[in-house]
């Protein structure tokens, strides 16, 4: 028995109306990033409070229908601090807009995680559920200083509340080869562009991705090559263009024969820079950047010390990337915080080792 067997036999639910839970808190994501958003932007107007309060009110009650008291729990303190907002008592503030995202983010995860029998405790959902209930009980003056300790518990970061809903990394620029090797990095880098130009979603999505890569490589005091790291940066996506585009700019699910085609293209990427002399290791790093250290990664299924050192380090860039531009049809993306955040509660997924430069740069990107 998984996971969620043991917990469904104990608690006397079926998947059937799990599954449904999830996709009611799934279906209203959006609607909480637009509430949030509209109430920062006007603190004042009471329709975003009174549509959250709603919502969470609801998700409480189908909480308590799958008999799942974590989920009871968290709307419930969510709805706390709703009343708080519509009486008065306490104003938004970036912080909490921030942590109320967090949260919900935190139930999405948790309830997707029972669904996919993998485990919880990496969530921190008993920090999450302490930590919104002294938000509701904090005075109004202390609001920040409670979400902000919430959100280091949670998270393993403590925002200031400006940095809380930073989205943005420093744009990097092109490292230059000390060799003939820097007309290759302008032909890859331009077809990273032209990668860029096949969706909005992409548009940066080079400058942030070789930023980070760069910065935790020297987090970790360079132990990856940073010309075959820029390169394949480069490159690691390009392969996406020998698809159909119906598949690799889907916005929804993917079936199983999609799912199937769109991994071939670390084949193609890596293929590609295969016909250029004295970018071996860089081949490496794109044909192996979505093997996982417990082998259920692609294309080879590769375990922990088979992959090779770039490959572990671009698995996070990449997955970064991808969680900030998470659904974007939800809102503008996720934040750095509660990308990062997302990270390091899927950490299982990455290399151990690559996980503390990450959170270092993510820490000083947010200003700690």
């Amino acid at each position: 028995m998984g996971i969620l067997d043991d917990w469904a036999t104990e608690q006397g639910v079926d998947r059937e109306v799990l599954n449904d839970y999830f996709d009611t808190i799934s279906e209203n994501a959006h609607v909480v990033e637009q509430q949030i958003a509209q109430l920062r932007q006007s603190p004042r107007d009471p329709k975003p409070v009174a549509e959250l309060f709603r919502l969470f009110h609801n998700l409480k009650g189908d909480a308590r229908l799958c008999r799942f008291k974590l989920g009871d729990d968290l709307a419930h303190q969510l709805e706390s601090i709703l009343s708080r907002l519509r009486a008065g008592e306490i104003r938004i503030t970036d912080l909490l807009g921030e942590t109320l995202l967090l949260a919900y983010d935190r139930l999405e995860m948790t309830v997707g995680s029972l669904l996919n029998n993998k485990p919880t405790a990496n969530l921190k959902l008993d920090q999450l559920i302490q930590g919104l209930t002294d938000l509701a009980e904090a005075e109004a003056s202390d609001i920040d200083m409670v979400a902000q300790d919430l959100i280091e518990s949670v998270a393993g970061f403590r925002p200031s509340a400006q940095a809380a809903v930073q989205g943005v990394i420093p744009i990097a620029s092109m490292e230059a080869a000390a060799d003939n090797r820097t007309g290759d990095l302008l032909f890859f880098r331009s077809l990273a562009l032209q990668l860029e130009q096949r969706s909005p979603l992409f548009y940066g999505r080079t400058s942030r991705n070789l930023q980070l890569a760069h910065s935790i490589n020297e987090a970790a005091d360079k132990p990856i090559d940073p010309l075959q790291l820029e390169v394949a940066v480069y490159m690691h996506d390009v392969g996406m263009m020998f698809l159909p585009e119906s598949v690799w700019l889907k916005a929804g699910g993917l079936s199983p024969a999609e799912k199937s085609l769109l991994q071939r293209h670390t084949d193609y990427s890596a293929g590609l820079l295969t016909r250029m002399p004295g970018w071996q290791e860089a081949v490496r790093i794109i044909a192996q950047h979505h093997e996982k250290p417990d082998g259920r990664g692609y294309p080879a299924g590769l375990k922990a010390d088979q992959i090779c050192p770039g490959a572990k380090l671009m698995a996070i860039v990449d997955a970064f990337e991808a969680v900030m531009l998470k659904q974007s049809h939800r809102g503008p993306g996720r934040s750095m915080l509660r990308a990062a955040a997302e990270i390091n509660a899927s950490e299982q997924q990455f290399a151990a080792e690559w996980i503390a430069p990450f959170n270092q740069v993510i820490r000083n990107m947010l200003g700690e």
